[in-house]
């Protein structure tokens, strides 16, 4: 029995180890609704591709409004627009913000004239456009599928951004946290059209939301199994742990009723409401977690430790300015 006992870290001269993002719920509610976007945005143009108006139109509004809500809640974190609008000045490919910038405002572009058109054809041609008119009817194509290229980089740049940062949880994360993301994207796109949209037409959704569950299932265990122990102990405990077991409780129940009862509609409606609630509380889970995780010496401390350990163990002791006894 060693006669000091092991150091238990609580603070860092009255500081946590890692400074905790100054980042407030708006930014989960960030990466959720840019997850939805992405994945509205390409289950549109599949149905643009395949003929099916009302998914088309219906994936369209939902991606607009999604990615409009979601730049609305970061730039109410940011404080001031113009802080968005700084960030379009450079462009700078090592920077996962910089790049998230302009995926985010590509994205809006082609999603924002697609739904324009969608908007002008339900109203019966009540927007004032005159001779625009035809011009948006010929670049409506076009801007879907545009939007489409940056669908995929919307749904996964926000795990990148995360895992890009010094904060325990999420940089334990970076390997796995991006197949997390863009599943979560998937169902939660899915499960918005089950709802609004017809099921003699939904189909793709449904597909759609059955890989979302199955991939966000499997991802989420896998990145817990790969991260160091300790750094996903904030992923299984308190409320972040209660929001993720919750999380794949909901993707569960609503990736069987669509697989089920997907073509009834009640069914098809409530597993929608299933899916969207899974998808935001992974994100959000996810969020709670990095946060605590910051706050805590112990959760940056261990896996370094342990890293080290793991070096020594394959006879690496050259690359640390620890020496080895």
């Amino acid at each position: 029995m060693p006669m000091v006992p092991d150091v238990a870290f609580s603070s860092y001269y009255g500081r946590p180890v890692v400074k905790p993002a100054p980042w407030t719920h708006e930014i989960a509610a960030y990466l959720f609704l840019g997850g939805l976007a992405g994945g509205s945005g390409l289950l549109a143009a599949g149905a643009q591709l395949t003929g099916r108006k009302v998914l088309r139109r219906n994936s369209r509004l939902a991606a607009l409004v999604a990615i409009v809500l979601s730049a609305a809640a970061l730039i109410s974190d940011l404080g001031r627009p113009e802080r968005f609008v700084n960030m379009l000045r450079t462009i700078k490919l090592t920077s996962p913000m910089s790049l998230g910038s302009w995926i985010l405002s590509g994205f809006g572009a082609g999603a924002g004239v697609a739904a324009a058109a969608e908007v002008d054809r339900m109203t019966g041609e009540w927007l004032p456009l005159g001779p625009l008119r035809p011009v948006l009817r010929a670049a409506e194509g076009p801007a879907g599928l545009e939007a489409a290229v940056f669908a995929a980089p919307l749904a996964v740049y926000t795990a990148v951004l995360l895992g890009d940062t010094a904060t325990p949880t999420w940089h334990g994360a970076h390997r796995d946290l991006p197949f997390v993301f863009v599943s979560s994207a998937s169902l939660a796109a899915g499960g918005l059209a089950m709802l609004t949209t017809p099921v003699a037409e939904a189909g793709p959704a449904r597909r759609l939301a059955v890989l979302g569950v199955i991939g966000d299932v499997i991802a989420t265990r896998a990145m817990e199994h790969r991260m160091d122990p300790i750094a996903a102990e904030p992923l299984q405990q308190g409320r972040a742990g209660a929001m993720l077991r919750c999380s794949e409780g909901l993707a569960i129940a609503g990736g069987i009723g669509t697989l089920l009862g997907g073509r009834h509609r009640a069914v098809a409606a409530l597993s929608g409401l299933a899916l969207l609630g899974a998808s935001a509380l992974t994100r959000f889970g996810v969020f709670e977690a990095g946060i605590e995780s910051a706050k805590d010496p112990r959760y940056t401390i261990e896996p370094q430790r342990n890293r080290l350990a793991a070096r020594r163990a394959a006879g690496i002791t050259g690359d640390s300015i620890t020496t080895a006894g």
